[in-house]
């Protein structure tokens, strides 16, 4: 009886099995044309964009309301993946049309449908039907354009200007001159040691100037009121003090510039390097020359004015304040400055 059993309930369980094939046939089956719209909606809307963006199209109503139509049937993440893709697509055709409207930009299918529409003529050949443009026309519709553009006016030459041969260089051995053969270095080394005579010359008086005052402003001890030139000669030489350490230059609280004298640094506190090198740039030409004048009291000048011997030196030296004014005279002296650590 038991068996009786069995073998009438065993075709109900194989009816359940084939129902439940054929649903899982059916949605694999929707899952796949999902799938294939889909991607044919995709590649409608890469191939199609100009269509889909252009203003009097429906093109683009048709497909968002295919792809709503496709939406309700999505329900697995496969499916949803590509209706976000289809979606995308489409947003991004819209928007790429809303910023070539925006702009007022024509995209090339645009120029050459309106090219076709305006200035094509059809002819049949065959049963086929051709579309030929018509450039005539269209050149004649240009050429007003064209012909407002102004030319420029060349001149070309000659044209049957025959080049030239080259000459042929001929070298030529150079004669030594006669003026050369008669220089004498001896007179050239002289006239180099008297100049450096002269600069030890004003160095040295400056230094017993600044042993003698200790402490002294920088503009009293360099400008000389008469000379523009020795007044630069004097920063010179104060130039040479500071780089040999032998003078310190100190700005107090209200920017004035005081020298004063001191020992020069050893050479093992050079090696040792507990001496430092600082540069500055001292910026002096006429016109500061002429304000120092002004600044500094009559009398205060420290440096002697010294006589050269040679009348062509001093014409050079002492400029004319009118030709200094026209003529702009600048002098850079640029001066190195040893700090000890200790100071």
């Amino acid at each position: 009886m038991s068996v009786k059993c069995d073998q009438k309930k065993q075709p109900k369980m194989e009816d359940k099995e084939d129902t439940i094939d054929l649903s899982v046939d059916e949605n694999f089956t929707v899952r796949r044309f999902l799938r294939f719209g889909y991607l044919s909606i995709q590649n409608l809307i890469r191939e199609t964009k100009d269509e889909l963006s252009a203003a009097s199209s429906m093109r683009f109503l048709s497909v968002i309301n295919e792809v709503n139509g496709m939406h309700h049937r999505v329900s697995n993440p496969r499916e949803q993946v590509s209706d976000a893709e289809a979606l995308r697509d489409l947003a991004n055709t819209l928007v790429t049309s809303i910023k070539v409207h925006s702009n007022g930009n024509v995209t090339p299918s645009v120029f050459v449908s309106s090219l076709i529409s305006e200035y094509s003529k059809k002819r049949k050949i065959g049963v086929s039907e051709r579309a030929e443009i018509r450039w005539k026309d269209i050149g004649l519709r240009v050429s007003p354009i064209l012909m407002m553009c102004r030319g420029s006016s060349t001149m070309i030459g000659p044209m049957k200007l025959e080049p030239k041969p080259a000459k042929a260089s001929v070298s030529r051995k150079r004669r030594r001159s006669v003026k050369v053969e008669k220089v004498k270095p001896e007179e050239l080394e002289d006239a180099v040691s008297k100049e450096k005579t002269e600069t030890e010359k004003t160095i040295a008086k400056m230094f017993d100037i600044l042993k003698t005052n200790r402490k002294v402003r920088l503009e009293s001890l360099v400008l000389n009121r008469i000379s523009f030139a020795q007044t630069v000669e004097n920063l010179f030489a104060l130039s040479f003090l500071v780089k040999d350490g032998r003078v310190v230059i100190v700005v107090d609280d209200n920017g004035s510039q005081y020298v004063s004298p001191r020992n020069a640094p050893s050479s093992s506190m050079i090696k040792s390097r507990k001496v430092e090198y600082s540069h500055f740039i001292f910026r002096f030409d006429f016109n500061d020359w002429k304000l120092m004048t002004n600044l500094v009291a009559g009398g205060c000048e420290l440096m002697p004015h010294r006589i050269k011997q040679s009348p062509y030196a001093d014409s050079q030296s002492e400029p004319n304040s009118k030709a200094s004014s026209n003529q702009a005279t600048k002098t850079s002296t640029k001066t190195s400055l040893r700090k000890s650590n200790g100071a």
